[in-house]
């Protein structure tokens, strides 16, 4: 007998009408070009609900040459091809439609073309000038779009990447079957661009192609699926790759060179020099006394986070542990302080890192959160309190009417319900995470179930499960989420004592604006662009308190800087201190957070 040499998979999912007669068709086609003993046959039955199932299994046990490769969940189209590709036996894999669409006459060609060596990929296709392709516009007019954008975007040069009948070298497999990311209908696309990456021979022929039965194709999710999935493949290939550090580090630096570049063109630097030099020093030193107040604050905060995780420490302690982490984001990019903290309650607590990496991810979960209901409130309250009027006269200096109000009222309106909408999904998460019920995924899922949907999805879920860690124990849940709202009530409180020193009353339309700008800034130093979010912060808040207050472009970017800079001066001066108590080397700690996330990637 000769050794097994080729593999045919089916995908099938709910084929009961078809599906023997398919094999039949298949099985008498290889026989007519292929020895005894050479080839196998795989129903890679994917999650059925009628009768394919057994329809296989007995086909299966009445002809050896018929394999059931059976999946309880519907994986799709391309996870049930990857899974049964990975169980076959032949060196030259191969699959089709089990509509049998493409002409079986050709089916000799696609095999043979990898089987004897010539190429590592075959491909049919119904676009090229010798092929002959029953189709309808309905159908023309997508497959154009979408091979137009493959090739344009991902830079394939072949011209038909969906015609389902297609075959690949069990070598080739193996290398780019772990670099596909899709699990449906863009999982063969996908495959040809990445074998055209990575330099393999793809040979596409053309074929006869003729519809057999409505498509399984639902023209609403997957069309939008395929195009989140080219988009998704050219960001994995072409934008990605080249995202380093030193890259990030550099293009953020740009952009605050550049942005202070363009101030000059409207700011003068010395007057901005003088308005700081202006500041009372005194409030100055008072809004630091008021900022500190908040890092105690950040270490019982800590405490019942990982007190929540069944690990209880001194909050002392760990307010140390939390000023290292965050003189960490300050001096080094792309937040590496961040590991800094895993590091020094590993080293010097025995917490594990897994464990540290956790306890971070559900502080940040809950600063984002709270950050964003103080914005969204704020700008709720403006709007629903009447302070529109008020915010238009301190743009202008007095009563405005006409359309310019009605413009400033429109946006202001708009901006309060981006708010009310950021507080929705903010207690939507809350939500989420108190109950077994998973809204995420099956809101997500109603849209689209590709595998960059499902990327997001888990994304989302991973956000919940972070404040899940501390939902089960609802008074912890209640602990940190008060203190979290004083943290950064004390943060903005801080801004607001610096708009005192500039000699500016807190006015309630002043401090309403204060809150939605320190909350804004805040959020712009997610982004890891620069060390510490600097430049980040001050442009974001200039750009709210200027149009919004009497304030002027120029003193609010000093405040901006007065009060960014007190906050990192205690912060630097808090870490100092702690790194010398807890005898911990900032530069070792980045390096050893560094190997830990490598080694974990590596073992994911």
């Amino acid at each position: 007998m000769t050794d097994l040499q080729v593999s045919v998979v089916l995908p099938a999912y709910n084929e009961e009408d078809s599906i023997e007669q398919t094999v039949m068709t298949t099985l008498e086609t290889l026989a007519d070009f292929l020895p005894t003993g050479v080839f196998e046959l795989i129903i890679a039955e994917d999650g059925c609900d009628d009768r394919t199932p057994e329809i296989a299994a007995e086909l299966a046990e009445t002809d050896n040459r018929v394999r059931h490769v059976h999946s309880d969940e519907r994986l799709g189209r391309g996870g049930a091809l990857e899974y049964a590709f990975e169980q076959a036996d032949g060196e030259t894999l191969v699959y089709f439609d089990t509509d049998l669409a493409t002409d079986m006459r050709h089916l000799e060609e696609l095999i043979n073309s990898v089987r004897s060596g010539k190429y590592d990929v075959a491909t049919g296709s119904r676009w090229l000038p010798q092929s002959q392709a029953d189709r309808s516009v309905k159908r023309a007019i997508p497959s154009v779009g979408f091979n137009t954008l493959v090739r344009t975007v991902l830079r394939s040069e072949l011209k038909d990447h969906q015609c389902g009948f297609k075959a690949v070298s069990r070598t080739a497999f193996e290398q780019l079957g772990p670099q596909i990311k899709d699990e449906h209908w863009f999982w063969d696309t996908e495959l040809l661009v990445k074998a055209q990456r990575n330099g393999y021979r793809v040979k596409e022929f053309p074929v006869d192609w003729e519809p057999k039965g409505d498509s399984k194709v639902d023209i609403v999710r997957d069309v939008f699926g395929m195009g989140s999935q080219i988009l998704r493949t050219f960001w994995g290939l072409s934008v990605s790759p080249r995202l380093t550090q030193r890259v990030s580090l550099g293009a953020g630096t740009m952009l605050v060179i550049l942005a202070l570049l363009l101030m000059t063109q409207y700011l003068n630097p010395q007057t901005v020099l003088n308005e700081m030099a202006g500041a009372a020093p005194e409030v100055v030193g008072l809004s630091a006394v008021i900022y500190m107040i908040s890092w105690p604050i950040r270490g019982l905060r800590y405490r019942d986070i990982l007190g929540s995780m069944g690990f209880h420490e001194q909050w002392t302690f760990l307010t140390g542990a939390v000023f290292i982490s965050q003189t960490g984001n300050l001096v080094f990019p792309a937040r590496l302080g961040d590991g800094v903290r895993a590091y020094v309650v590993k080293a010097r607590r025995l917490i594990p890192y897994p464990s540290g990496f956790a306890s971070l991810a559900v502080e940040r979960v809950f600063d984002l959160l709270t950050i964003t209901t103080l914005a969204g409130v704020v700008m709720m309250g403006l709007a629903a309190t009447g302070s529109v009027g008020e915010l238009l006269a301190a743009v202008t200096g007095s009563a405005v009417s006409g359309d310019t109000a009605q413009s400033g009222q429109t946006a202001v309106y708009v901006a309060a319900a981006v708010g009310l909408a950021a507080v929705g999904a903010v207690i939507m998460i809350v939500v989420s995470a108190r109950t077994e019920a998973n809204f995420v995924r099956d809101v997500i899922n109603r849209l689209s179930d590709d595998s960059y949907a499902n990327d997001l999805a888990s994304i989302i879920e991973e956000f919940v499960a972070d404040v899940q860690t501390v939902t089960a124990d609802g008074l912890a849940f209640l602990r940190v989420g008060t203190s979290s709202l004083i943290i950064w009530s004390l943060d903005v409180l801080t801004a607001l004592i610096v708009f005192a020193a500039f000699g500016y009353s807190l006015t309630p339309s002043l401090i309403a604006i204060g809150f939605f700008a320190v909350s804004v800034g805040n959020l712009a130093k997610v982004l890891p662009l620069t060390p510490g979010g600097v430049g980040l912060y001050e442009g974001a808040f200039t750009i709210i308190v200027a149009p919004l207050t009497p304030v002027g472009v120029t003193t609010a970017l000093s405040i901006a800087i007065v009060d960014h800079a007190v906050k990192n001066i205690v912060t630097i001066l808090g870490g100092v201190i702690s790194m010398a108590w807890l005898n911990v080397s900032l530069t070792t700690a980045v390096e050893q957070a560094q190997t830990v996330d490598k080694t974990t990637e590596k073992a994911d």
